[in-house]
């Protein structure tokens, strides 16, 4: 059940926190790229969804620590960096919509995070990796509007997938509460 508009916006706060903090990245160009950048994006998409499936929720945060753990090492920014930096925004992203809509209290008691503490922790990630391979505000933004565009619906469909003819759509009926 949707409780008064609470969780909407928690997208523009994460957007916000991570465009603000870069402000301070150096306007140098990163290296170049010869990858396709959508293509990527999308592929990393499909494995977030299959990986949030088998695995859930802290299993994508253990692979995320994994792979900017590895990614980070290398010298030039990389389509594996790039993935790792969509599904930390897509994961991010639908993580914190989703604690925008629990009490605090609950929040509290079950031990899970603010959504602007989710929205703060990614920022810092993707701040310190755009700075260690000069990427530009610029080049952030376009990252951030191909992620929206090519990754989040196909990460969307796969974790919130269309009910089947019969079920109950609980979206579409706000007096039902919703397990999600």
């Amino acid at each position: 059940m949707r409780s008064g508009g609470s969780g909407f916006g928690i997208g523009s706060i994460v957007a916000a926190i991570c465009m603000a903090t870069l402000v301070s990245v150096p306007q140098a160009s990163a290296a170049k790229e010869t990858w396709d950048h959508a293509a990527n994006i999308k592929d990393a998409a499909k494995r977030l969804a299959e990986l949030h499936r088998r695995e859930g929720s802290q299993g994508v945060l253990k692979f995320l620590d994994a792979c900017y753990r590895t990614q980070t090492l290398a010298s030039n920014y990389s389509a594996g960096l790039e993935s790792c930096m969509a599904q930390d925004y897509m994961h991010s992203q639908v993580l914190a919509q989703i604690y925008a809509r629990i009490p605090q209290a609950d929040r509290v008691r079950m031990g899970t995070p603010a959504p602007e503490d989710i929205a703060r922790g990614m920022g810092q990630r993707f701040v310190a990796t755009f700075k260690q391979y000069n990427i530009s505000v610029k080049e952030a933004e376009s990252f951030k509007k191909m992620v929206d565009k090519n990754g989040m619906p196909i990460f969307l469909k796969a974790i919130f997938p269309p009910g089947k003819p019969g079920e109950a759509d609980s979206a579409a009926d706000p007096g039902k509460a919703s397990d999600r």
